[in-house]
């Protein structure tokens, strides 16, 4: 199950840095998760600082 971006998302991009395969992105208001490339690994939501990732 991928990992998803809420809306409690700040667009600081701390978590795209993080991600293994690229599956982050800023999207048109905040980063978005590409739920194909995700391979589930939680390393995003570890570094999220306001906690706005969660397993979908």
């Amino acid at each position: 199950m991928a990992y998803q971006i809420g809306d409690a998302c700040i667009s600081c991009g701390s978590c795209a840095g993080e991600c293994p395969v690229g599956a982050i992105s800023q999207g048109d208001s905040s980063y978005v998760i590409d739920a194909g490339a995700c391979i589930d690994c939680g390393s995003c939501a570890g570094n999220c600082p306001v906690g706005a990732i969660s397993q979908a």
